[in-house]
């Protein structure tokens, strides 16, 4: 049995429809993130699928050390913020050292461990202290039935607020692919399991400089995680992936994602219903 995981007002796991974790990439300025989120609420609104908003303060884990990295802890912070308390929406964004839990657990709803650090004991316990629900992603070096030492760290930590996600696995240089197997063998920790659609059709370092994707396939993978049962689906998306300041060639197009979601949605449906 899937435990059902509260994220403010959203219910995510048990046998709860589908839910969209989603935003850009990055934080790249307030206007621009205050846009996106209230075009993300118009979409999932009519569409009738609950929402999370997504953006990254800071993105540690460049290629390049020249590469746009957000505007940073308090700054990203005060944006989520706003976001959070003009929308009504939850938010969530990644962590990536333990200064930076407590005040990131002051804004956000949903903590978020990047995939190099899934596996990094202090990070996973200092996030876990603080109550809040914590999203890891599995580290692409990682097997899915190894989520549960992962599992077993925070739960130590009397936390049972825990999402998993899977964000593929390395193949290869500068691929990934994803295991459709993960999904069950993730979800069989108890808890709920959401896919990360747009980050496992990147091409990590694949443009030399920055990372490469394949937007073209997130349709096609997000379908057939939908029937392999995830509780929810994560993409970062763009008004225009092609000006994206990080992530654009992997990232959705807003315009392309209300048709999408009603396909995921119409297939979740089935699912829930079998």
């Amino acid at each position: 049995m899937i435990r059902e995981i509260s994220v403010g007002n959203i219910k995510i796991g048990g046998n709860r429809p589908l839910v969209l974790v989603a935003g850009p990439c990055v934080i790249e300025n307030e206007a621009a993130t205050l846009r996106h989120a209230e075009r993300l609420m118009s979409i999932c609104n009519g569409v009738g699928i609950p929402l999370i908003f997504k953006a990254s303060y800071d993105k540690a884990n460049r290629t390049s050390v020249t590469a746009f990295r957000g505007p940073g802890m308090e700054e990203g912070l005060r944006i989520l913020a706003k976001v959070k308390e003009s929308l009504g929406v939850p938010v969530l964004s990644d962590i990536h050292s333990i200064e930076q839990v407590e005040p990131a657990a002051d804004v956000l709803d949903v903590l978020q461990i990047p995939a190099f650090l899934c596996r990094q004991t202090d990070l996973l316990v200092a996030a876990a202290r603080t109550g809040k629900v914590v999203n890891v992603k599995k580290g692409q070096f990682l097997a899915p039935w190894d989520m549960k030492n992962v599992v077993g760290k925070i739960r130590a930590c009397e936390n049972e607020n825990i999402i998993l996600t899977e964000r593929g696995a390395s193949f290869g240089y500068n691929n990934l692919v994803v295991d459709m197997r993960s999904f069950p063998i993730m979800r069989s920790t108890g808890f709920p399991v959401i896919f990360d659609a747009t980050h496992s059709v990147q091409l990590p370092g694949g443009e030399g400089t920055s990372s490469g994707g394949q937007r073209e396939y997130v349709e096609f993978l997000s379908r057939a995680a939908v029937a392999a049962g995830v509780d929810g689906v994560f993409m970062e998306v763009h008004e225009e992936p092609e000006r994206a300041l990080c992530d654009g060639p992997n990232s959705v197009r807003l315009d392309d994602l209300p048709a999408l979601l009603k396909k995921l949605k119409a297939i979740d449906a089935i699912v829930k219903q079998a």
